[in-house]
């Protein structure tokens, strides 16, 4: 890799520079050509794609203004295609190499294609040919005429007689912009003028079309504080015209907000422009505190605070008016936890007062964890200035699983007008089979008009995440649809639902060789939409998504809905420095990475204490991390230490990506992204949303997903509550000892708590690289491409006997739908734990496995599994000719010895319940104690396979309804299974060991 850049770039100018001093080279010939004039460069810093790229030399390079940096294709032919945003009447395309002497003559096969706004399709704008780019001769430039109205101009590079992939430095597309709309927002006010928190508010928008040609109908969001407040329609605008748009955002909250607007949020529009849709109002809407009283809920607290499975618990309410006048004593205080309506009376309190109001009854506490959702004023005897602020909720952590904030419903188990998708007895996986993605099994697609899902809340909530499954776009890609969102029986909204991050293809199981080209088999099915609503609906609202008229996809699979309380965006700290200080704007659609990463080097140098993100939309095209000024090796593998950066709130501080890892062209490897943070130390990050950009894992290309957090991680790193999605792995905790060792730092004591990881192509986190005193608790996973939690206790670390895995803790997590590989796994090391987790709904591996594969330094000491509950879990895979058991022991290679299974529950398997898998080690001595397991559907209780080897010892072990029988050790294997109270049927096939 170094010698292709030493070769290209520096000897190039090494031997310019050379060449120049020794008076061989004229001056002249070195001179920067003169800038064309005979047209508009429409490219210049675009979108642009490319089919394939090798190393680092991406597709925006090829666009960048800079014949310095180029793109190059790992093979033939190959893409590279830029997107001008709207039809334009084009003149010439302009192809650049760097033209150093360096840069010896070549001759490239060239097709160029073009596909209108309004076309499904490319089409050749030029026939293949040869062009010589010669630096002496063209100075490496060459200029093809074309002519025709595209939005779009592609190249297909068939050969380079260089020996390289095509190669292109600048990609240039002349011409003129056709005629097109261009819409604007010209200016924002609102009525009334200074709205008081009891005022309904407006919000009017001035949209202005500035372009050439008429547009047709969109829509306008208007955001306060980065938050999109309400929506309204833009009827359909001449050239020239304008028109004011009302939006209503409702009651608002005392206190000072930004107000902006973007037209055409969704890019239905063509547009001469699409960077100049968006203003923000240069005056803030200030909205005052109206007389009277105001009650809100501020904390819940319970006795016991941390209650075990069984328990009686009581609550307590704290209540604060925040009115300019007192409240009588004698309003209703209702606290509601799982089934049960507990309620207390609140006291008289004075303005600005607060009370704490103990409410009467007790709880017992289940399995699970539980929403506490408090209401101020439930009976609302109180007239209030502000109705929306009265409910608070809060999760409880008990027995098993993470304590969610949300609720989940099932479709299938609401009422619907629609096809009930249920999977078939193996639950077959990989060949396009919607209801074995589905979380139970089971999804409701709906097909037509007016189909629909409806279910009944039973907590407050003002948030929707909705799982479903809408069709890849014909070509790949991923389409964009809407579904219509109902609350007792009243039109709330539009969901916007996408396909760009499901739908893989290919009927292999090594996830490198799947790819995004439709055809034959597919997986990874589903995705999620989110929506934060303008209000919040009580307990016992009916909710309906509906597949209304413009709602157009060809099906919808919904599969599973949430629905949560979300509280306020948090305001700054005191201590932190606002990235908009920085010069970050929210909602804007420019890339605020910059920014960011000037808050994060302030704050690791010691200028400001805390790094805040408020409340919006903030695009990130650049992983924060540390510059490197050694530069060692092709990429900066160096992370941030000493930072602290917190967000409003997971639903409120979102940073996103748009431009897949392979295609960003930043200074780091696009396995790891270009979006999250890189860390080696002492880095606390909290209530944000990463949502990255990624599409595939390896595939079409060798194509990454990048990932939201990886590093070293080192000593006294905390994440905590911060959501996830879209990227190739949730959090890599780790770096190899090789890849810069004077930083070796492995994680110590690190902790992941509230974690929200979904819909990922690999691994929810990966405890790897000596990672040892570090824990994931209280988190949730959906629909992550490999293991969802993992410790590996790789080799690749400074010393094999020292830098183990060890001592690592996943607690009371709730792991759903691993679309490839294990809920949960260690893969050696000592001492770790699998403790009061719920695994549901793995495609093809188990729920929990201990297996010696990818080469960890070995199992010693003792493992645990105890008190987890597993559902639905194992599968086939491998072409289909492994099954793997509920828990898996897989000695591949070294011994599996200590492990500890104990006080879990098993249901509903797909294959065994406990399985002890052929490999070339054996599992001594392995302790199963308190343990159930029910319905293992297409396997035995317990099976220990004829390659296996070891022992297992039972106690207290209920196992019935097996297909294969309670307890079946197959023919040949050494294996043997002792023990006192486990449950046999004697009517068992193969050879069974007595009890």
């Amino acid at each position: 890799m170094r010698w292709r850049q030493w070769s290209r770039r520096s000897i190039g100018v090494w031997l310019t520079a050379a060449l120049l001093a020794a008076g061989i080279l004229p001056v002249a010939a070195h001179a920067a050509p003169t800038a064309s004039k005979a047209a508009t460069n429409l490219a210049l810093k675009k979108p642009i794609e490319a089919s394939t790229s090798t190393q680092n030399y991406y597709a925006p390079n090829a666009n960048d203004g800079s014949t310095n940096t180029y793109w190059e294709s790992s093979g033939h032919p190959s893409t590279l295609t830029v997107k001008l945003g709207a039809d334009a009447e084009l003149d010439s395309v302009v192809l650049k190499l760097n033209p150093d002497a360096a840069w010896a003559t070549r001759k490239q096969n060239i097709e160029v294609l073009g596909r209108a706004q309004s076309a499904a399709d490319f089409s050749t704008v030029k026939a293949r040919a040869d062009y010589t780019f010669d630096p002496t001769g063209n100075r490496n430039s060459v200029t093809i005429p074309v002519s025709g109205r595209y939005a779009e101009v592609r190249l297909k590079i068939y050969s380079n007689s260089s020996g390289y992939g095509g190669q292109v430095a600048e990609f240039e597309v002349n011409g003129a912009p056709a005629p097109n709309p261009d819409l604007t927002v010209a200016d924002l006010s609102w009525r009334p003028a200074q709205p008081s928190e009891s005022d309904a508010i407006k919000v009017d928008a001035t949209v202005r079309n500035t372009g050439s040609a008429a547009s047709p109908a969109t829509t306008v969001d208007v955001s306060l504080g980065g938050t999109i407040a309400g929506n309204a329609e833009v009827g359909a605008l001449g050239a020239g015209e304008s028109a004011t748009v009302p939006v209503d955002i409702g009651k608002r909250a005392q206190g000072s907000y930004t107000v902006s607007a973007v037209v055409d949020p969704g890019d239905t529009v063509a547009e001469q422009n699409n960077d100049n849709n968006s203003r923000t109002a240069d005056a803030k809407l200030s909205v005052g505190q109206s007389p009277g009283p105001d009650l809100e809920v501020t904390g819940i607290t319970s006795n016991p605070a941390n209650p075990a499975v069984g328990a009686d618990v009581t609550f307590a309410v704290k209540v604060r008016n925040r009115g300019t006048s007192a409240v009588s004593a004698g309003s209703v205080t209702r606290l509601t936890v799982g089934d049960k309506t507990l309620n207390g009376t609140a006291p008289a309190m004075a303005a600005g007062g607060s009370a704490t109001v103990d409410i009467s009854g007790k709880w017992t506490a289940t399995s699970g964890g539980a929403t506490l959702t408090a209401t101020a004023d439930a009976t609302d005897v109180v007239d209030e200035t502000n109705e929306e602020n009265n409910v608070f909720a809060r999760s409880i952590v008990i027995g098993r699983g993470a304590a969610s904030p949300y609720v989940a419903y099932e479709a299938e188990d609401g009422r619907y007008d629609g096809t009930l998708l249920e999977a078939d007895a193996e639950r077959t996986f990989g060949h396009t089979n919607f209801a074995t993605e589905s979380s139970g099994r089971k999804s409701v697609r709906l097909n037509s008009t007016g189909q629909h899902v409806q279910f009944t809340s039973t907590s407050a909530t003002n948030s929707i995440v909705v799982r479903n499954s809408i069709p890849d776009a014909p070509g790949g890609g991923g389409q964009e649809k809407t579904l219509s969102l109902y609350a007792d029986g009243e039109f709330v909204q539009k969901l916007s639902l996408s396909s760009k991050h499901s739908w893989l293809y290919g009927n292999t199981d090594q996830p490198e060789g799947l790819t995004n080209t439709p055809g034959g088999d597919a997986r990874r099915l589903f995705d999620e939409s989110h929506a934060l609503l303008t209000r919040t609906y009580p307990e016992g609202t009916t909710f309906r998504l509906q597949r209304d008229a413009g709602d157009d996809a060809a099906y919808y699979a919904i599969d599973v809905i949430d629905l949560e309380q979300v509280a306020p965006a948090a305001s700054k700290p005191a201590s932190c420095r606002s990235i908009t200080e920085y010069g970050a704007v929210p909602n804007d659609g420019i890339d605020d990475a910059h920014a960011i990463q000037k808050a994060v080097t302030a704050d690791q140098n010691g200028d400001i204490d805390c790094v805040w993100i408020p409340a919006g939309q903030w695009r990130q095209e650049r992983k924060i991390l540390t510059d490197d000024p050694l530069n060692r090796g092709q990429y900066n593998q160096v992370g941030i230490k000493d930072v602290t950066v917190r967000g409003a709130g997971m639903w409120h501080s979102q940073l996103y990506s748009l431009t897949p890892p392979q295609d960003a062209g930043g200074i780091n490897h696009p396995h790891e992204g270009n979006f999250g943070f890189d860390i080696d130390d002492n880095t606390k990050i909290s209530d944000i949303a990463i949502f990255g950009s990624g599409t595939i894992r390896g595939g079409d290309g060798n194509a990454e997903g990048g990932v939201g957090l990886n590093g070293r991680f080192g000593k006294n790193t905390k994440i905590a509550n911060v959501w996830i999605e879209h990227a190739n792995v949730g959090a890599w905790v780790g770096r190899d000892y090789s890849n810069i060792p004077e930083l070796w730092g492995p994680g110590d004591g690190l902790e992941f708590t509230g974690m929200r990881i979904r819909n990922t192509y690999a691994d929810g986190v990966n405890f790897t690289n000596g990672t040892r005193n570090s824990s994931v608790f209280n988190s949730s996973f959906r629909n992550t491409g490999d293991d969802a939690l993992a410790v590996w206790a790789s080799k690749y670390v400074k010393d094999q006997s020292t830098d183990i895995g060890h001592d690592n803790v996943f607690r009371n997590n709730t792991v759903q739908l691993p679309w490839r590989a294990n809920g949960i796994a260690v893969y050696g090391g000592y001492g770790n734990k699998i403790e009061n987790n719920l695994v549901y709904d793995t495609m093809n591996y188990p729920g929990i496995m201990l297996a010696t594969d990818h080469d960890p330094i070995p199992f010693s000491g003792q493992t645990l599994i105890a008190n987890n509950g597993l559902y639905r879990t194992g599968g086939a895979f491998w072409n289909e000719d492994q099954e793997f058991g509920a828990i898996t022991l897989f000695a591949q290679g070294p011994n599996i010895p200590g492990v500890t299974i104990r006080d879990t529950d098993i249901h509903d398997s797909t294959y065994d319940g406990i399985q002890f898998k052929t490999g070339g080690g054996a599992m001594p001595d392995v302790k199963i104690s308190n343990v159930t397991i029910s319905k293992s559907n297409n396997g035995s209780g317990i099976l220990a396979m004829g390659g296996a080897r070891g022992s297992a010892t039972l106690s207290n072990v209920k196992i019935s309804d097996s297909r294969d029988g309670d307890v079946l050790i197959e023919p040949g294997s050494q294996f043997v299974i002792n023990g006192a109270n486990a449950r046999i049927d004697p009517a068992v096939p193969g050879t069974r060991q007595g009890l």
